[in-house]
Formats: C-alpha cells, structure tokens, sequence
C-alpha cells in the first residue's frame, strides 16, 4: 500500500509530464503514453488523450508481465466505469472494445467538453497500483464569417474587413490572404468559460486591379484543417484612356495626306461619354469626329497642335493627348514602308512627328547627301575657272617677258631689253613717225 502511494505522489508531482501536447494532430485522436512501475515487476500503462468534440475517444489500461491481476478504469469523478468487463456506470457511451488479463480498453463515443478531466486505471494487486490518463477535448470554430465594411469600394479606398471565429478551444489563429499574397491582420481574443472567440480585423486600400479578387479569412486551429471563407472584393475605378493611330501607320503625318485616330477608354462603370477636344485651341471645321472616332481627310499645318480624348463615368474624368505635327509632302524619290500600328498608353502625350524614326533617318540622309552633291559641284567649277585664269594670264607674262630678248647679243643684253622693251617700242613708232 506504502508503494502505491509513492507511485501516486511521484506522478502527481510531475503533471507536466501528462498533458496534452500542443503540436496539431495529423487526425482526431492522440495519444501519449504513460507508465506506472510496480514492485513485482508488473507495468502499468495508458496513454493521454486528444480528442475533437462530437468524435471518439479511447481510453486503454494495459498491464505488461501481468500476472493476472484485476484492472478497473475510473471517471474524472472516480466512479467506476469498467471492473473488469463489467459496466456499473449507466452511461451507455462507454463501450468495451477489449478485455484480456493484460488490458482493458473503452471507447467513448460523441465526446463532449463535459467528459474532460483525468481517467484513472487500477490494478489490483499487492499493494493496489494506479496512474491516470489526461483527456482534452478540442473545440473547432463553430462559425466562420467575413464582414466587409462596403460591398463597392471605390479606387484608391481603404475599406475595413473583420473575420470572426466563433467558440472555439483552445482560441483559433485568424490568417488572411488577397489571393495568394498573405496579408496581416490586427486579432482579438474574448473568452466566455472554457470557449474563445477570435475577431481578427483587415485594413486595405483597394485599387483597380483588385476588382474581383478573393480575400480570403482562413482558421489555423489543432480541430479542423482548411477552414476558410472568402469574399470577393469589388472596386470601381475612373475610365483609363488610349489613343490609337489608324492611319498612317504610326508613320511620318504629311501634308495632303489623311490622319484616322481612335479613342478606347475602359472603367467601372463602363464610360458614358467619350469626347475630342483640341487643347488651348478650337477644333478645325474640316476635323470630322464620329463618337470616338475623329478624322482630318487633308492634314496642313495649321492642324499642328494636341488633341485630346476626354471619356468619363460616375467616378471620374480621364484623358490622353495626341499632339499632331503635319511634315511638308516627301521628298522627292523618297517612299515610306508604314510601320504597324501601336496604342498609345494611359497619360502617355503621343507626338506625330516620333512616329517613324526610319524614314526621318532616310529623309535626312537624302538632303545631306543632296547639299554635299552641290557643294562638290561649285567647287570642281570654280577650280575649273580659277584654272583657266590663271593659265591665261601665265602666257601674257611669258609673252611680254620675251620682248626684246631676240635682239640681244647676250643674256644681260636681253634682260635689260625686256625691262625696257616697251619704252624702246614706243620710241621707235615716234621716231618712224
């Protein structure tokens, strides 16, 4: 008897070594074993138990190297609930599932918090034995709900979502996810008796692109797996507004050629208006526009400027620009390969005149190389005159510098005649005279 007490001090001064682990459950139903050491060599031996509520739990009593002896298992009351395989208790959710010489099994079926508490097995032996087993009953979240500040936000808002678990043990872990991208949220914990209630709250500033996208509420608790519920958000947005160049072809806009512009604009709502404009200006009388549509069939300079596409809804106005410059007609020789056609983003100011980069390139070659032609040609004639000139007046000289020169007996004779030729001519016309 002495012994059965110590064993019962020694196990009630380290509990900590009976209660239920707080890792998750891969099922609905864990177990950990205890054992109690007898002097004759007889192990008694049960498992703590983890249990959801409404499901089954069993409670096992064995014996190794029994000899035989009597087991009985125990309430958290310490009523008897088996001797042996007999039941006294009146409960007829306690069932037998096992009875041998070295085990006593029961079952209990749709468990309830209630049943929480210790269950003692007993082994009838010289002196008695005894070593309990620790149940704990989990509670999952009875209900799940998202309540959404707005069922319609507007872009750029910051809306407010709560998500409540209701009544759960132990107090459940709220997570929130806006699709895949996991979110941060604010909990709160509120216990009444053994149940918690969890209210976690979500702030979001919704934009555009998250217009019909699921935010999702999702319950971390050891009781249940993949508990969510989700609400899909909708947001509506001011229009968003591109510009499109049908023709030309996103090219070079000459004089006496036609420009063909298309204005799409998307919101939420749809757009109930779409409008053109010419910005600091007003629109030329011969600029037809047809809803969204506006064409000039003979461009000239006077169309240059910047063109605007307004379309609005019940959330706001939006707008994109299209500055038009008109080139003089092609260079002569010249022939442009359209390019294909590009939109032109949001907020984005298209210019005409960056249209096609390629045939300004080729444009400007061709004027460059037209100068330089000139340029090469007034040089090879002016070398050509300068040639002649100076040929021409080359003879004159040798002309003159012969004079007188024939006549000489020599050299100095010669030069001192040319020097004086002309004098000494002259004088001798007077003096035939």
């Amino acid at each position: 008897m002495k012994e059965a007490k110590v064993a019962s001090q020694m196990l009630n001064g380290h509990e900590e070594l009976i209660q239920p682990r707080s890792e998750k459950i891969p099922c609905f139903l864990f177990l950990e074993t205890l054992m109690a050491y007898t002097g004759d060599g007889q192990n008694l031996v049960t498992e703590n138990v983890t249990v959801v509520e409404g499901e089954v739990a069993t409670i096992s009593c064995r014996v190794e190297n029994s000899d035989d002896s009597v087991i009985q298992l125990l309430n958290p009351n310490r009523q008897t609930i088996y001797f042996k395989d007999f039941r006294p208790l009146k409960d007829s959710r306690f069932q037998l599932v096992n009875f041998s010489n070295s085990e006593l099994r029961v079952s209990l079926t749709n468990v309830s918090v209630s049943d929480e508490g210790r269950y003692f097995c007993q082994l009838y032996t010289d002196p008695p034995q005894e070593i309990y087993a620790t149940m704990t009953v989990l509670v999952p979240p009875r209900n799940l709900v998202i309540d959404i500040q707005k069922d319609i936000a507007t872009e750029g808002e910051e809306i407010e979502l709560n998500c409540t678990a209701m009544a759960s043990r132990p107090a459940t872990t709220i997570r929130w996810f806006k699709g895949n991208k996991e979110l941060m949220g604010k909990s709160e914990v509120e216990q009444w008796s053994d149940m918690f209630t969890v209210t976690s709250q979500l702030l979001l500033t919704v934009g555009r692109e998250d217009d019909g996208v699921p935010v999702i509420c999702l319950v971390d608790h050891p009781a249940v797996k993949d508990l969510q519920t989700q609400r899909y958000l909708e947001v509506i947005y001011k229009p968003q507004v591109r510009v499109l160049q049908n023709y030309p072809l996103q090219g070079l806009t000459r004089e006496g050629e036609p420009l063909e512009l298309t204005c799409t604009a998307f919101g939420k709502p749809q757009p109930t208006e779409v409008k053109w404009l010419r910005v600091d200006d007003e629109m030329p009388q011969h600029v037809v526009v047809s809803g969204s549509n506006l064409l000039i069939n003979n461009l000239n300079k006077t169309d240059n400027g910047t063109y605007r596409c307004e379309a609005s809804n019940a959330v706001g106005k939006s707008s994109a620009d299209y500055m038009l410059f008109v080139y003089e007609s092609a260079v002569h020789g010249f022939t442009r390969l359209p390019n294909p056609a590009e939109e032109l983003n949001y907020g984005d100011l298209s210019d005409s005149r960056a249209g096609d980069e390629g045939s300004i390139r080729a444009v400007d070659h061709a004027v460059i190389g037209g100068v330089v032609a000139v340029v090469v040609f007034a040089l090879l004639c002016l070398l050509i005159i300068l040639g002649r000139y100076f040929a021409r007046h080359k003879g004159t000289y040798f002309t003159h510098e012969a004079k007188g020169a024939d006549d000489a007996a020599d050299a100095d004779t010669a030069i001192i005649n040319a020097e004086g030729g002309q004098n000494n001519s002259e004088e001798k016309k007077e003096y035939f005279i």
